[in-house]
């Protein structure tokens, strides 16, 4: 395999799916397809599962990321360990580090597993040999507080990449990668706003792009000014969790405790809001604490089902029904949700304006950022010449009104929603490269 020092590639490890993609020396920019179900898939979920097995009679450690990761958790009669959106610890001081049956793994360890991954399958259909990429970060980390914060994510971020065997890694914001798809398919240059949605951030940018941008090349002053918000599809996935699933595992119940009655532990129920934190439940302590609970419950089954739901690491099916709920709603003005695993069985229908209800802190904050950021920049809405959005909760329809009614429905444009951050981190990797 040849070692191209120079090939323009693009990496978007995103919270909840990442991608690959390459610019072929005729300009076309290639994603790289992943097999999934008997099918192709140009979205990698960006999880890690790991199993303790027998061989040659010792315990072994095994691993597997993306969709062969999900294909063996759904397989396995016992379940090993299912880690999801990893990127969303990164600015934590406090989690560096994981035990794993047994055994200690750092964040930068686990993340790497997944990159590597990438990378192995990116070299196998690209037939070259890589060691550096153009990398997409947001522009605020996922419970960042301060700009300290995103420079240590952003170093834990490097350090994942170097351990995956990444030798060059440079970091472009993710919105901004998202202009440059955009400007791809521009013939005239244009003053445009990229929000960028990704499951733990909001990103956005206001920026000048255009062929005669590029022709001239860019200049510093082209980009006025980005702004994030550590909030997505995650938070819109943790409001039907907790409307809809949390009650029926005890959220809100009490327990006898001597002559007192006491809530249940409300902790455990926001760990269940952020499905990928469920796995971090899966401890001794936990679960001793949770048949303690369980015993002095007044509503036992509830709990018990709870006890279930962790035992089993059924986060992963859990999140799959939320995501089917939320995507429904985004088409239709109700929707049914339903999960079922043979022991928990949950089904309620949902109305649009219920979920849009549920979610309107959320819809706030992002309202307030793009504001934030016009305000910052000195533009008014009516000099931005399109919007262009990208990321899952792009279609939900209360997030697409915060835009239709600053700029307009006209000026609204979405078009590869999932890769869109992938293929403009390409196309900056071959400006850098030529």
């Amino acid at each position: 395999m040849k070692l191209t020092k120079h090939a323009a590639i693009g990496i978007d490890f995103g919270t909840t799916n990442s991608s690959v993609a390459l610019v072929r020396p005729s300009g076309e920019v290639e994603l790289t397809a992943f097999p999934f179900m008997g099918a192709l898939t140009d979205s990698y979920r960006s999880l890690l599962y790991l199993e303790q097995v027998k061989e040659f009679g010792r315990d072994t450690l095994k691993s597997w990321t993306g969709p062969a990761g999900i294909e063996r958790y759904l397989s396995a009669e016992n379940k090993g360990r299912l880690i999801q959106s990893l990127k969303s610890f990164l600015s934590s001081r406090s989690l560096k580090a994981t035990e794993v049956f047994g055994r200690r793994r750092t964040l930068e360890e686990l993340i790497a597993r997944i990159l590597a991954d990438l990378r192995l399958a990116a070299e196998q259909q690209f037939g070259i040999a890589i060691d550096s990429a153009v990398v997409g970060r947001p522009v605020r980390f996922v419970s960042a507080e301060s700009e300290d914060d995103n420079r240590y994510a952003e170093s834990r971020l490097k350090d994942a990449f170097h351990v995956a065997g990444f030798k060059t890694v440079a970091f472009e914001m993710e919105p901004v990668a998202a202009a440059y798809y955009y400007e791809s398919t521009l013939s005239h240059d244009e003053l445009i706003l990229i929000g960028d949605f990704g499951g733990g951030t909001s990103d956005f940018s206001l920026i000048h792009v255009g062929p005669a941008i590029r022709k001239r090349g860019r200049k510093p002053k082209d980009l006025l000014g980005n702004s994030g918000v550590g909030i997505a599809g995650d938070a819109f996935d943790a409001k039907i969790v907790r409307r809809l699933v949390s009650p029926v595992l005890g959220a809100g119940t009490n327990i006898r405790s001597i002559d007192k009655i006491l809530p249940a532990p409300i902790w455990v129920y926001a760990k269940v809001e952020k499905w990928h934190h469920l796995s971090f439940l899966r401890t001794k302590e936990t679960m001793n604490m949770l048949r303690t609970v369980e015993a002095q419950s007044l509503e036992p089954k509830k709990i018990a089902a709870l006890i279930h739901l962790i035992t089993e690491d059924l986060g992963y099916q859990l999140h799959r029904s939320v995501q089917s709920v939320k995507c429904a709603l985004s088409a239709n003005d109700a929707a049914n949700f339903h999960f079922s695993d043979g022991t928990i069985d949950l089904e309620s229908n949902v109305e649009r304006t219920a979920f849009e209800s549920w979610i309107a802190e959320e819809l706030s904050q992002i309202s307030a950022c793009v504001d934030g950021l016009l305000k910052t920049c000195s533009i008014q809405p009516t000099q931005v010449d399109k919007v262009f959005l990208t990321g899952g909760s792009s279609f939900v329809p209360a997030v697409r009104r915060i835009f239709e009614s600053r700029f307009g429905a006209d000026r609204i444009r979405t078009g590869n929603e999932f890769t869109s951050v992938a293929r403009g981190l390409a196309l900056k990797a071959n400006d850098t490269a030529s």
